[in-house]
C-alpha cells in the first residue's frame, strides 16, 4: 500500500484499514509459528503498511487539533 493511497482516505477508512492489516498480521504470525508461512516478505510489507497508516492517522489528528 502506497502512502498516496493512504493519505487520500478518511479517518474512518484509515481505522478500518488498520484493523484489516492487524488481522492479517495476526494470521501471518500464526502461519509463521506453525511453519506454514509461504510468503515471508509479506510480513515486512504488512508491518510497513501498519506504520504508514498510523503515521497518516497521527498527521490527520495534528491537523485537526490546530
Amino acid at each position: 500500500m502506497q502512502m498516496s493511497e493512504i493519505v487520500s482516505k478518511s479517518a474512518a477508512q484509515l481505522k478500518e484499514t488498520l484493523l484489516q492489516l492487524r488481522r492479517e498480521q495476526m494470521n501471518l504470525r500464526f502461519q509463521k509459528s506453525g511453519g506454514q508461512l509461504a510468503n515471508v516478505n509479506r510480513w515486512r510489507e504488512v508491518r510497513t503498511a501498519i506504520a504508514r497508516v498510523k503515521t497518516a492517522m497521527n498527521q490527520n489528528s495534528k491537523k485537526e487539533s490546530k
